[in-house]
């Protein structure tokens, strides 16, 4: 018989020290040399291996099987619960993953020291390929052991289902309109979240983030747990980002929907926002384009309004952004960013300035400049932290009084890492 191979009497000895211990169903007597032959199930090859013994030995003991206790008896218990619980997914992919029992692990450990281990498959990986195979008949679904879009785990100590899904990754550009609204949720720094007389019992700094305002339309979409938005920098929270936008990932946990179309999703976000925030270029990436935009070199364009508090001529201005574009900056970590960051002094560039106009004693200007340079500190000098600044080459102090962000030039192809397209 081929399942004995060259290995006969060394099987049969296995099965006999197997069935002296009790009753063992088909399933885990075959798994005990599953590595010796291809081509059957394990159920299979404990039913050949009981055929054998039976001619041999005569009839063997009957019940409930001492190393699984019925297990592979109730597969379709499981399958039922999974399908359950899968039924609220969409999902083009899944694994199943089990946590295996202390009584199983012992019974198991048992079976080893008895019969040996050198042919054996481990319970829980014949467990996982027999559910995930009626799973895949039932859904049409296929099983991915590198990315599948959920992981359905067979928990056996509490007998239930569990889910890992797997978050969507969506990347695109935002614009900013409305001052006042900081890019990411900021806990409140007196109460940590949980509400106080400061933070008006919100538990936040600011009433309103960016990440919040896409997050209350595109979980809704997606029907996810959470969402969490990953930005390519950050602008200050009295600044706008106008123009092109900037570039940013948000993360979807644990969505139910993993299929929408993005253009729709765009126009949702962009109706209910109206006038705070705007998306654009909306496509699916994975989790890897997280890292590249954090990791992204950038140069930004800036719109300052700037006020002189000394009245200057227009030529004397002109002359001061003349200076500083193309400058080397040497700037120490602004006064007020002390508190979380190092205190270092950083070469930063700056790539064009120029005047837009000026009246009286306010002139806009735009700026281009590396990633990195703190465009205020530019502009006042901070006290002599940043040099050369605009205040300290035009010879007259000067503040910032509005900034707007124009463009972020993202130097990495978005479309190398699109791993799927919306469905249309």
């Amino acid at each position: 018989m081929r399942i004995l191979g060259e290995l006969g009497e060394d099987v049969i000895e296995i099965a006999r020290k197997i069935t002296n211990e009790g009753s063992i169903c088909d399933h885990c007597l075959g798994r005990q040399i599953a590595k010796i032959s291809s081509g059957l199930s394990n159920e299979q090859r404990g039913k050949i291996l009981k055929e054998v013994l039976r001619e041999k030995e005569g009839e063997l003991k009957e019940g409930k099987c001492w190393v699984c206790n019925g297990l592979f008896e109730h597969l379709e218990y499981w399958v039922s619960k999974a399908l359950e619980k899968l039924k609220d997914y969409e999902f083009d992919s899944f694994l199943v993953g089990t946590k295996v029992s202390g009584l199983l692990l012992e019974n198991e450990e048992l079976l080893w020291e008895i019969a040996g281990a050198s042919y054996a498959e481990p319970l829980k990986a014949e467990l996982n390929r027999e559910v995930g195979k009626r799973i895949e008949h039932e859904t049409g679904k296929i099983v991915d052991f590198k990315l599948p879009d959920l992981v359905v785990i067979l928990n056996l100590w509490t007998e239930t289902v569990e889910l890992q899904v797997k978050a969507v990754f969506i990347y695109g550009r935002y614009r900013k309109l409305k001052r006042g609204i900081s890019q990411t949720r900021w806990l409140c720094r007196e109460c940590r979240g949980k509400g106080c007389e400061r933070c008006d019992f919100t538990g936040k700094m600011y009433p309103e983030s960016v990440e919040e305002l896409i997050s209350d339309s595109l979980r809704e979409e997606f029907q996810g747990e959470e969402m969490v938005l990953h930005g390519c920098g950050r602008e200050d929270i009295d600044a706008r980002m106008l123009g092109s936008g900037r570039p940013f990932v948000v993360e979807l946990k644990e969505p139910r929907r993993r299929n929408v179309d993005l253009r729709m999703a765009e126009e949702k976000v962009n109706e209910e926002k109206r006038g705070k925030v705007e998306v654009r270029d909306l496509r699916y990436v994975n989790r890897e384009m997280v890292a590249k935009i954090k990791n992204a070199k950038m140069d930004k364009t800036y719109r300052i309004e700037v006020e002189l508090k000394t009245k200057v001529l227009e030529e004397e201005v002109k002359n001061a952004l003349e200076r500083l574009s193309g400058a080397l900056i040497e700037q120490r970590t602004p006064t007020r960013v002390l508190h979380r960051r190092a205190d270092l002094v950083r070469k930063r560039n700056v790539h064009s300035a120029r005047l837009v106009s000026i009246e009286e004693q306010n002139a806009v200007m735009e700026i281009k400049c590396g990633a990195g340079l703190y465009i205020k500190e530019l502009i006042s000098g901070d006290e002599g932290r940043t040099k050369p600044s605009f205040s300290e080459v035009l010879g007259v102090e000067a503040e910032v009084k509005e900034l707007d962000v124009l463009d972020v030039d993202l130097d990495i192809e978005v479309e190398d890492v699109v791993n799927r397209e919306a469905v249309r």
